[in-house]
């Protein structure tokens, strides 16, 4: 079949460049459409019940990932000229479409009793802009009475205070987004140049945005780096600006295809998919690798074009195909995980590895086949002196030093399983920004001064229609919140009964000594003046739903890390809310962003690591289905588990958490690694036949010939992926850190515990009844083409 194939692609080589032509101009026609995503990323799946609540909650109450911060701490705002700059300040940032609303000192508001019609009123705190500061300060000590803002707008510890900006949910999932949250950073920058006071924003919509300005830089930046260090690597190896530009034409033909199929299967650039052409990079140059090396190297041998051509398809185009294949099932397996992003990443991944061959077996003959032949220059590189040397060395040593070889593997895995028992899974909301970044440091200020600014919803229940009128409800549900407040990493909760607490306090003239639940007299009065229409009223409606039995508590939490959260919710609330409503018809949710966050931080390690395990299957059954020896299946695994057990060893050993992006590492690496193997083992089986089953002859050929191009995808590989190391994000950082220590170690295994593992339990000897796959085709047998062969294709070459 291949050499059918063989002849067929270079008989119709023109033809088929045209095809590959239109094909690549029909992707990148598309790929113009191409848009960045706006959503928040969900790591777990539409259907999970507590993802359905968290919908539920959006719809009854509202967004509850739309607010961003501005935070101030400097004692100058309260002078009058500063804050008469901070009110125009918040003006402008009210002003602003797509924002609606501004919450701040400057444009505070108090709820007044209208008593004539029986109705609260929300009036402006400074209606205007004081023309003293001895009536400033005498507002700002009024300000400090009215306690539903202590510890939301005002510390009154050390005079922190905050704006808070409600970004409309129109705006919220739009590309809209960005330019709004910039336009507010721009005014909250221009206020720090005018007064010199520190301005710091923090919130889910600014690290949204702020990523994906990130994302879209470093989609140009890590595609321009891993063509630029391969374009380099390839030129070192081969010297010839045709051994770089060609790869780079393949590498650039399905990165558009890359674009255009994100854009016609309906995806959307997220912080992975927009890693994919980089990646694409990475790993499609070593298809080029072996099959320019093939070319050369049997080109050197006879002085044949024809033939040598022939041979990069007929020799090792099965085999390179069973290479992309196993890397595509590491990215694949991914859609087992039913997580959007990673689903999506690993279907454009899988399918454009594959599309990567296909391009590259075409494309490399056709193009090399109207060039002349290498020239000496260009072979030069099969006798570099450094390389030969390390692989007759390795040769000398597999032969001669195997037991030292195991015993030396038996300790590093002992080792790396001991490493494996002190990882720890624990991620941040924000843990994949720089330590040092802008954003980090406001992050801090909020939680120094505020306990946090990430969202945790609470929903309780009374159980009954109008509940929120009884007020034993109304104690239980006080008592709850006095509780959350203790918690240090919480800020005060905001619900109906803070705004029951602050109209009673309101209805005695702002004494602060009365905020807290009303009698039974004071509630029917607060009652029948929440139900009158008005601003406060649409307020509250933000925090109890239609009926008068649910009531929504936001809180404000720190970014303490998955582990302690999940620590606190399932370990310090909910046991509470056990307690508490236990013997009621009440109950409580808790719900919210966070919360989501911390079980997709869960779900989202337990399922890669599920991918992990099915990709480990399926090419352990490809193996099967080409060696159909359990022996020669366990030989081939071994040396490419191994490097996943050291890299987790490692993760142990440094302190680095099991986390989304360091638990993505496995299942792609383990793809990829397994390569190697099927290189060797495929040349392995090539010299059996041509050395009549010797096995240590068979050995040492397979390793100096496939171990060159082992070493230089090796080098590539690595260097392809510690490009990520410049990220600006954590995960990405570690997922090129992670693949790029485990690849080397996967060579390093596949040149020295495989063949050791070859010589030690593999006798050569074939069962004539069995015929494995590797078998069957005449590509995993030392077969020279005939002439009849060569003479079917010599028009073609030469013409």
């Amino acid at each position: 079949m291949w050499t059918y194939l063989a002849h067929n692609i270079l008989k119709y080589r023109l033809p088929l460049i045209i095809f590959v032509a239109i094909i690549t101009a029909f992707m990148g026609y598309h790929a113009s459409f191409i848009r960045m995503s706006y959503d928040l990323a969900n790591v777990v799946p539409e259907k999970d019940p507590e993802m359905q609540y968290l919908k539920s909650f959006r719809e009854l109450f509202g967004e509850d990932g739309n607010i961003l911060a501005l935070g101030i701490k400097d004692s100058s705002i309260y002078e009058l000229e500063n804050f008469r700059r901070f009110r125009y300040l918040s003006d402008e940032l009210g002003r602003l479409e797509g924002i609606s609303s501004v919450l701040g000192l400057p444009v505070l508001k108090q709820l007044q009793p209208n008593r004539s019609e029986r109705k609260f009123e929300l009036l402006p705190l400074f209606p205007e802009i004081p023309e003293t500061q001895q009536e400033l300060d005498s507002l700002l000590q009024h300000a400090l009475k009215l306690k539903f803002y202590s510890g939301q707008l005002i510390n009154e510890t050390n005079g922190a205070t905050l704006i808070l900006v409600t970004i409309d949910r129109n705006y919220l999932n739009s590309e809209n987004r960005n330019e709004l949250v910039f336009d507010v950073v721009r005014a909250g920058q221009q206020f720090e140049e005018v007064t010199g006071v520190d301005v710091h924003f923090a919130g889910l919509p600014y690290v949204r945005s702020s990523n994906m300005v990130t994302i879209r830089s470093e989609l140009n930046k890590f595609l321009l780096y891993s063509i630029i260090i391969t374009g380099i690597i390839l030129f070192l190896f081969f010297r010839s600006v045709k051994a770089v530009l060609f790869p780079l034409v393949i590498i650039g033909v399905v990165v558009v295809w890359v674009l255009g199929t994100i854009q016609l299967l309906g995806f959307e650039i997220t912080i992975l998919t927009g890693l994919i052409p980089s990646i694409i990079v990475v790993i499609g140059i070593p298809n080029s690798v072996y099959m320019l090396n093939k070319y050369h190297h049997d080109y050197a041998r006879h002085g044949n074009q024809r033939r040598a051509l022939l041979g990069i398809i007929k020799k090792i185009g099965i085999v390179t195909l069973i290479t992309n294949f196993t890397t595509a099932v590491g990215f694949l397996v991914l859609i087992f995980t039913e997580i959007k992003i990673l689903t999506e990443f690993g279907i454009v991944a899988g399918i454009n590895v594959m599309a990567t061959f296909v391009v590259s077996i075409i494309l490399i003959p056709c193009l090399y086949s109207y060039l002349d032949p290498p020239s000496t220059r260009h072979l030069r590189h099969l006798k570099f002196k450094l390389i030969g040397w390390m692989l007759d060395v390795l040769d000398k040593i597999v032969h001669r030093h195997r037991i030292a070889i195991f015993l030396l593997t038996i300790f590093t895995v002992a080792g790396a399983i001991y490493g494996l028992t002190q990882i720890k899974s624990i991620s941040f909301m924000v843990d994949d920004l720089p330590k040092k970044s802008e954003l980090k440091t406001d992050l801090a200020f909020f939680e120094s001064n505020f306990s946090g600014i990430m969202p945790l919803e609470i929903v309780v229940n009374t159980g009954v229609k109008k509940g929120i009128q009884n007020l034993n409800n109304l104690r239980k549900i006080d008592q709850f919140e006095k509780f959350l407040d203790s918690i240090e990493y919480i800020s005060q909760p905001v619900s109906v009964v803070s705004f029951i607490k602050a109209a009673r306090q309101s209805f005695y003239n702002q004494n602060a000594a009365f905020y807290s639940i009303p009698n039974r007299r004071d509630l029917s009065f607060i009652i029948r003046y929440f139900d009158a229409d008005g601003e406060n009223n649409q307020l509250a409606k933000n925090f109890i739903d239609s009926l008068n039995q649910k009531i929504r508590i936001s809180l404000k939490v720190a970014d303490i890390g998955s582990t302690r959260m999940d620590s606190l919710v399932n370990g310090v609330i909910q046991p509470q809310i056990d307690t508490l409503f236990s013997g009621t018809k009440m109950n409580a949710d808790i719900t919210g962003t966070t919360l989501l966050f911390i079980k997709g931080n869960k779900f989202l390690v337990n399922n890669l690591i599920t991918s992990m395990m099915i990709a480990f299957l399926i090419i352990a059954i490809i193996m099967g289905l080409l060696f159909r020896n359990i022996k020669m299946i366990i030989i081939s695994l071994i040396p490419n588990i191994i490097p996943l057990m050291i890299t987790g060893g490692i993760m142990g050993y440094f302190g680095i958490p099991l986390k989304p992006s360091t638990a993505l590492t496995f299942g792609i690496a383990f793809g990829i690694s397994v390569d190697y193997s099927i290189h060797l083992l495929a040349k392995y089986r090539q010299e059996l036949f041509a050395n009549n089953f010797h096995v240590p002859i068979a050995v040492s050929k397979s390793l100096r010939e496939t171990g060159v191009s082992m070493i230089y995808t090796s080098i590539i590989l690595f260097c392809g992926f510690v490009i990520f190391a410049v990220s600006e994000f954590g995960g990405t950082v570690a997922l090129g850190k992670l693949i790029s220590i485990t690849l080397l170690f996967a060579m390093l295994t596949n040149v020295v515990v495989l063949p050791a593992l070859l010589l030690q339990f593999d006798s050569g000897r074939r069962d004539t009844n069995i015929h494995p796959l590797i078998e069957r085709y005449p590509e995993f047998a030392e077969k020279e083409i005939s002439p009849e062969e060569e003479g079917s294709s010599k028009k073609v070459v030469n013409s």
